[in-house]
């Protein structure tokens, strides 16, 4: 896991993402029932994209932000895994938030199998979750 920035002890609100290059899922949740919900995927591009984002991370203040990391099954990183880290340091620069990486191996597959309607949104939730699950 990676952090940029330092996340404050007392985090207690995360929003994480979904990264991919057509569309963006999103989840909130919280410390407190190490929950997720799913928020309105992002499918835009460039600068719109970066405005519906940052509207996002306005409007529900998080503490911190979570992103999904793509790796190969064996752990190696591919060009997706390069792209997903430089959304990451991109959000960080542009919010002041930290940002966490988490491994996300799997995750649209898991949220495919759940019958998601929005995969993007519910591999987020996934994500987010298992971030939460991992806090002392």
């Amino acid at each position: 896991m990676t952090a940029w920035g330092v996340v404050p002890a007392r985090a207690q609100t995360f929003l994480a993402f979904d990264w991919g290059e057509r569309r963006v899922g999103m989840a909130s949740g919280n410390v407190v029932t190490r929950t997720a919900s799913p928020l309105p995927t992002i499918a835009a591009q460039g600068d719109a994209r970066w405005q519906r984002l940052l509207a996002v991370i306005a409007e529900w203040g998080p503490d911190a932000l979570v992103v999904g990391v793509p790796f190969h099954p064996d752990g190696a990183a591919h060009e997706q895994t390069r792209r997903a880290q430089r959304f990451a340091r991109q959000l960080h620069g542009r919010t002041g938030l930290p940002v966490i990486e988490v491994d996300e191996r799997y995750s649209t597959t898991e949220a495919h199998a759940q019958g998601a309607a929005d995969a993007d949104a519910a591999a987020a939730c996934i994500i987010l979750e298992q971030f939460l699950r991992s806090l002392p």
